[in-house]
């Protein structure tokens, strides 16, 4: 039988590795996992013949610009936020499109402006608090304009193994983690309630919703369970036994350029609910990679 071919692109990053691991598990599929270095997604003219000629039957984009607070106060960097989260995404729409293929991009809770506390379903409307808000909110709106076979996948705070990629960011547990070890106690915002998004777990939903060709439109996909940081963090050392005092402040204590949403809970009420985070959370510190649901 035919392998399905699968693109993957941000395949260095905490979520793209563990999409090329989920497929590549499966003998179904043919899998090209792309960053960076192998292709230059600003540049559509390459990028698209590059991506014509593999002929891939899935594209995934897991590529982001993510570094919120820069693009908050620097034109050029919000510039590159524009480009990575509004231009990429409507391009390989597009491009999906022109081939009939399927397309899977992911989004922000930053969509959001956070004043809803009850959380917000797939169908409520965004209102972007910040540029790097905005700039998802336009990358989502591109892919909505541009195509046709697509998952528009919401998810939020993710955590899991740390990219192999150079310009991967860290997660917060895994900030945590480090803070850890050379302090007793730490302060934490504890006034910033939304979910955390275990990378094994969203690479495995991603590809049940593809590969079972679930209706296409949008989704969020986060484990369950809402928290604040602080909650988060007492969790975190509650499960690696660590005897770490964390304190809760609110937000104003840390001044950061970008507003963040106060409420931004996504509600998943379209698919398979994915196990709680602190499940996800332990599974994450014994070094763990397999997915369930819940």
């Amino acid at each position: 039988m035919e392998k399905r071919k699968v693109l993957i692109l941000g395949a260095k990053g905490m979520l793209g590795q563990e999409l090329v691991r989920v497929y590549r598990e499966d003998e179904g599929y043919e899998v090209a996992g792309w960053d960076y270095e192998e292709i230059d997604l600003t540049d559509f003219s390459v990028a698209e013949k590059k991506i014509r000629e593999y002929a891939p039957a899935v594209i995934i984009n897991a590529v982001a610009y993510n570094a919120v607070d820069q693009c908050e106060e620097n034109e050029e960097e919000y510039a590159k936020a524009i480009k990575l989260n509004a231009d990429v995404p409507g391009f390989l729409a597009r491009l999906a499109k022109e081939l009939d293929r399927t397309f899977v991009h992911y989004s922000s809770d930053y969509v959001f402006d956070g004043e809803n506390a009850d959380g917000y379903a797939e169908d409520a409307e965004p209102r972007p608090i910040s540029r790097y808000g905005r700039s998802k909110w336009e990358g989502e709106k591109n892919v909505i304009a541009e195509g046709e076979k697509y998952y528009l996948i919401r998810l939020s705070k993710l955590f899991g193994k740390p990219a192999s990629s150079a310009v991967g960011k860290k997660s917060f547990f895994e900030k945590m983690l480090e803070v850890a070890k050379d302090k007793k106690e730490v302060t934490v915002v504890d006034d910033e309630k939304s979910c955390f998004t275990y990378a094994p777990d969203l690479a495995l939903a991603s590809k049940v919703l593809e590969m079972y060709q679930k209706p296409y439109g949008i989704y969020h996909l986060v484990n369950e369970g809402v928290a604040t940081w602080y909650g988060a963090a007492q969790e975190l050392f509650r499960l690696a036994e660590m005897d770490i005092v964390v304190k809760p402040v609110s937000a104003d204590a840390f001044p950061r350029p970008a507003k963040r949403p106060k409420y931004s809970t996504l509600r998943n009420t379209k698919f398979i609910p994915l196990r709680p985070y602190q499940e996800a959370l332990e599974k994450f510190l014994k070094g763990g990679t397999e997915s369930l649901f819940s």
